[in-house]
């Protein structure tokens, strides 16, 4: 065989291996708290709602917004989220945390807000006045 067609087949199935090791680091799984806690790394997803009964709010000190939620499983744990609280938070049906554990409190690197879609409601009037 001619070495270019070596070298050429070699790099195609080096690219394609690098790919597939990337794609497969960057999918995940839902856990919920307690799963996050035996888990490394800084890209675990949980899911769950907001507690509105816990404090929440934005530290100017800090730079950062938290707030209680509740996973899946009935777990309440205390959310860091570095940025400012988002424009749909309190409408959400459910959120999405992307980040780890440190202690008992959940350090959000994301934030996923999954408000409902007036689309899917039955009973909404704008809906209604189409049909």
């Amino acid at each position: 065989m001619r070495p270019r067609l070596i070298f050429g087949i070699a790099g195609i199935v080096v690219f394609t291996s690098l790919v597939m090791y990337n794609f497969s680091q960057s999918i995940s799984s839902y856990v919920d708290f307690e799963q996050a806690a035996t888990m490394d790394g800084d890209r675990i997803h949980v899911i769950g709602i907001w507690d509105s009964t816990q404090p929440a709010g934005f530290s100017t000190e800090t730079m950062t917004f938290s707030f209680f939620m509740t996973d899946e499983s009935g777990n309440t744990r205390r959310v860091v989220y570095p940025r400012p609280k988002p424009n749909n938070f309190e409408q959400a049906d459910q959120i999405v945390v992307i980040g780890q554990m440190r202690g008992d409190t959940f350090v959000s690197r994301d934030m996923l807000v999954k408000c409902p879609s007036k689309y899917n409601d039955a009973t909404n009037p704008e809906l209604s006045e189409l049909q």
